[in-house]
């Protein structure tokens, strides 16, 4: 799990909330931010981050 959080964020990817769990709850792991913007597609929640794109399907 040490070695994930090392990696650089792609945020063309969309990143699995149970293998990646927020580094701070509710914020962005790549920018920080706390503003996201959320859909729903194939009953899967998706979030995204409005400051930097990161997704992560919840």
């Amino acid at each position: 799990m040490e070695e994930k959080q090392q990696q650089e964020i792609d945020i063309t990817k969309v990143y699995d909330y149970a293998e990646y769990l927020d580094k701070k709850s509710g914020r962005c792991d790549n920018c920080n931010s706390s503003y996201f913007k959320s859909s729903v597609k194939g009953g899967v929640f998706l979030r995204e981050c409005r400051e930097c794109g990161m997704k992560k399907s919840i």
